[in-house]
């Protein structure tokens, strides 16, 4: 993946963008079907899905990966690079992680990273875990930097059917896509099985996979 800026205008960060994203949805409603949950948030802390989540029984974890995708990328070693993925991700718990949020991070990641990251969650995590990804599909380009995703939705809709998924571009830059098909997925994230996949209005594919 090139990390060579390919444009030039504003490097801050730009108005958020809503959409669609009914398999995020669908994973709202499982949660509010009943049942604890684990939650582990790969992107950064967000009062927006901090709240959001606040309406379900979980527990959330947060690995803010963006910090480290630059050092995960660099390291060629596999051993290493499982080992840096172990050190960025939060620590082990006693509860197995029930439902990864990708966001579009695994489009910043490249082969070696995004395996390593993936193999060592599904060691924390236990059969049927759910996790959602956004991956860039029909654009060949993507900021030059990942902007946070967080939900939005109405207080009072109890079916959740308003939510959507928010975004803040933090800049105007962009970098090539490296519009990860479903076979790569699948060979960088060999545990991992597709349950369901859907284009988006904005071009990404929405991916929902189970362990």
């Amino acid at each position: 993946m090139s990390a060579v800026s390919t444009a030039v205008g504003r490097n801050e960060p730009l108005a958020p963008e809503a959409l669609k994203a009914p398999l995020f949805v669908s994973l709202a409603e499982k949660m509010l079907a009943g049942g604890r949950w684990v939650v582990l948030d790969l992107g950064p802390a967000q009062a927006a899905t901090i709240g959001f989540l606040n309406q379900f029984r979980c527990r959330l974890e947060i690995a803010d990966l963006p910090v480290s995708i630059e050092s995960l990328n660099a390291e060629a070693d596999k051993a290493q690079c499982r080992q840096l993925a172990e050190s960025v991700l939060p620590a082990c718990s006693s509860e197995p992680v029930d439902m990864v949020l990708c966001w579009d991070l695994l489009n910043y990641l490249q082969r070696p990273a995004l395996t390593a990251v993936m193999a060592e969650i599904a060691g924390r995590a236990q059969p049927g875990t759910l996790v959602h990804a956004l991956i860039v599909y029909s654009g060949k380009q993507m900021p030059e930097r990942p902007g946070p995703y967080y939900p939005v939705w109405e207080a009072d809709d109890d079916a959740l059917t308003s939510t959507r998924l928010a975004n803040i571009r933090m800049t105007s830059r962009e970098c090539e896509a490296p519009r990860y098909t479903p076979d790569d997925l699948a060979h960088c994230m060999s545990d991992y099985r597709i349950e369901r996949a859907k284009l988006l209005s904005n071009g990404m594919q929405e991916f929902l996979f189970h362990l």
